[in-house]
Formats: C-alpha cells, sequence, structure tokens
C-alpha cells in the first residue's frame, strides 16, 4: 500500500503514475501492513502536521518515505521532510521528488514499493 498526503496535487499526480493501491493519508486512518509513505514538504524543510501525527500512530508499517519539493527554495529546504522522517522513523529516503517528479522517479519508487514493501 502507498499512503500519500498532496497539498499542491504534485504528490497526488506522482502517485497516479504508479502501480500499487494509494489511499490519501488521513489523522484517523490505522494502518496494520507495510505501505510506502509519499509526502510533500510543508514552509521551509518541515514535515506536514498531519503527516507528523499520522505517522505518531502508524510507525510501525511504515517502510519507506519518498518526499516532494521544490528545489528552488534551496538544498537545505528541498525535500527536507522526507530526510527528517527517515532520521526520526529509522527508514529509507527512498526518492526527493522535485514538484512532480520524472518517469525515473516514478520506476525507481516502483521498484522500491515492488521489492521492500510488497514482499
Amino acid at each position: 500500500m502507498i499512503v500519500y498526503a498532496s497539498r499542491t496535487g504534485n504528490v497526488r499526480n506522482v502517485v497516479s503514475k504508479l502501480k500499487a493501491e494509494c489511499i490519501e493519508l488521513s489523522e484517523e486512518l490505522r494502518l496494520n501492513k507495510p505501505y510506502l509513505l509519499i509526502t510533500y514538504t510543508d514552509g521551509l524543510g518541515d514535515i506536514p502536521a498531519k503527516v507528523q501525527r499520522f505517522l505518531e500512530k502508524n510507525r510501525d508499517f511504515c517502510k519507506g518515505v519518498v518526499a516532494s519539493g521544490n528545489s528552488n527554495f534551496g538544498h537545505h529546504v528541498f525535500g527536507a521532510a522526507g530526510e527528517k522522517i527517515a532520521a526520526t522513523y529509522h527508514v529509507p529516503l527512498v526518492r526527493k521528488l522535485d514538484l512532480r517528479g520524472n518517469q525515473t522517479d516514478y520506476e525507481a519508487i516502483q521498484t522500491f514499493y515492488e521489492t521492500r514493501v510488497m514482499r
């Protein structure tokens, strides 16, 4: 399963390119099976608050994180939510996407999903 949070539509576009069961993140969602998290980066490199609250309750089954961002904001904040989630929850940072990402990104995410989440 892929759980995603999208604010501007960039992440929603990414998940539409993937062959996987995808569900939009909600704070009420409770999971008991492995999932890949795909999220946007908030503010100046922050984890979105709703994603943080979700992870506090669903950390055990998270197998990796993908974060979107805008490289125009600079290296120190680009996709930083993914770096912070990876460090805090001890999961791999699969990819940092510039806005909607590209075909190479989608293929890397799909491969990770099939080999590390679905197995």
